[in-house]
């Protein structure tokens, strides 16, 4: 690779940092401005995107901290970060210093958030989450992009869908398939939420799991809200068993 501009590595090492967590170490670039169509009114953001440096494919020791944004420059190319996933985080608002925020740990749900899936609720849940944090005036949406079907992955969620379509449902689809119900981890979208704010977050979710997980790492955590909606004949069964196995909050939750 020929030598690196050193006015590029200038222009991106002020928006380029390394945060350290028991998993290993990451890569936060951002804040992005982002303006964003919600229901025809342009939201803006900020977006961040993170990446595990064991993800680049020349880390023998870890990311290097002195000529840090040089060294992933270099690397990029070579890693192939497009046959892989990247989490993001689209920020609202003044989130670091605001005393009340809302956060959102939404799952990517290919079908669901891209073609508009009413198996599930999630595209429903995604856009609803963001229109509740651009109306609060701070939050923060984390879109995790390595626990599509609760972490199976997307080829395995379109075999688990094979199976439901035969009457099995969402987890015994997982278990069947040799999987656990839920391989979702959390580490490091907590160890880039506690970077960019130290005061409390509410968070908007029906899962325990993700409740658990924000108290278990030490974060401050005033409450939560509820979020249910665009329920149908479609994702009647896929609602039930969240409930029913998998241990949901239902309050709010009338399924017809």
């Amino acid at each position: 690779m020929p030598a690196i501009d050193e006015s590029i590595v200038s222009l991106l090492d002020q928006n380029i940092e390394t945060i350290k967590g028991k998993n290993g170490t990451i890569i936060l670039v951002g804040p992005i401005n982002l303006p964003v169509n919600l229901d025809g009114e342009t939201v803006l953001f900020k977006w961040y995107c993170w990446l595990p440096c064991k993800d680049l494919v020349h880390t023998e020791g870890g990311c290097k901290e002195t000529e840090r944004t040089e060294f992933i420059i270099e690397q990029l190319s070579a890693s192939n970060l497009a046959e892989k996933q990247q989490s993001s985080v689209l920020v609202h608002g003044d989130f670091e210093n605001s005393p009340e925020a809302l956060i959102r740990m939404h799952s990517i749900c290919h079908t669901g958030d891209i073609f508009g899936s009413k198996r599930c609720d999630c595209g429903f849940q995604l856009h609803q989450s963001m229109k509740m944090i651009a109306s609060h005036g701070a939050g923060a949406l984390f879109y995790l992009s390595n626990h599509e079907g609760r972490g199976i992955g997307l080829f395995s969620k379109a075999m688990a869908y094979l199976l439901q379509e035969k009457g099995y449902d969402t987890v015994e689809a997982n278990l069947e398939l040799g999987f656990k119900d839920d391989t979702r981890s959390y580490d490091d979208t907590l160890l880039v939420l506690k970077h960019l704010r130290s005061k409390p977050v509410t968070l908007i979710t029906n899962n325990p799991r993700k409740l658990e997980a924000l108290k278990a790492s030490g974060m401050n955590v005033d409450g939560r809200i509820p979020l249910w909606g665009d329920i149908s004949e479609f994702n009647r069964k896929y609602l039930e068993t969240k409930v029913n196995r998998s241990g949901h909050f239902n309050e709010e939750l009338t399924i017809p």
